[in-house]
């Protein structure tokens, strides 16, 4: 019988997703993997959502890059607890590296924890890292074609964030059509149109934060 590499891989990872999710809801600790290309604004939305709810709960992020550790120090400068994992080359993290990290920020303190995945739309969909739910960023500037060209991302989504909406005036982007094709490929997820520089529709994204840490589950 022969058991390809992939199939050995995939395997390993869900073992380690299936110890990562029993060790959330032991502790109560709910966790969201955040998936989007680069540049889009996951380590930017991040550091304001601490800023603005570190006095009403212990936040914890994870942070996955393929080299330096910048991401994990301005997630620090914001006032949170955070750990760089560096993949080296990886377009992804895996439940095995997660569950390593989750030590290091003695998550079961933490009533929330993020998992800034590595910066691109298709490889981290794939893997499952035992998380409570995904929020996948979409930003104005990547162009509206995304949520077609990669639906399985945007499908897997608890919770779909169309950032950077103040530059709608400036740049060429459809937003009937964007949420046409999210609604075609996920019609439950809730699609939150805020900007992380400028606050605009910023508590619509803590509303249903609040609301899901109250269940502790998407």
């Amino acid at each position: 019988m022969k058991v390809s590499l992939n199939q050995k891989i995939l395997s390993r990872n869900e073992e380690a997703a299936a110890k990562n999710r029993q060790f959330f809801a032991e502790h109560k600790v709910f966790c969201l993997n955040v998936i989007s290309s680069p540049g889009a604004g996951k380590t930017a939305l991040l550091e304001r959502t601490i800023r603005d709810l570190k006095g009403q709960y212990a936040i914890g992020v994870i942070e996955g890059d393929i080299e330096t550790d910048n991401d994990a120090r301005r997630i620090q400068a914001a006032g949170a607890r955070a750990f760089q994992i560096e993949t080296k080359g990886a377009c992804h993290l895996s439940a095995e590296q997660v569950q390593n990290a989750l030590k290091m920020i003695d998550a079961q303190t933490l009533d929330l924890v993020f998992i800034e995945n590595v910066g691109n739309l298709v490889c981290p969909s794939a893997f499952d890292l035992g998380e409570s739910g995904r929020v996948v960023i979409l930003s104005v500037p990547e162009g509206d074609d995304k949520p077609a060209k990669y639906p399985g991302t945007f499908a897997g989504a608890s919770v779909i964030v169309l950032n950077k909406i103040d530059l709608l005036p400036y740049v060429p982007f459809d937003l009937s059509r964007v949420l046409a094709d999210i609604h075609t490929v996920n019609p439950q997820a809730p699609v939150l149109q805020l900007s992380a520089a400028t606050g605009e529709g910023i508590d619509a994204w803590y509303d249903w934060l609040r609301r899901h840490l109250e269940k502790k589950q998407p």
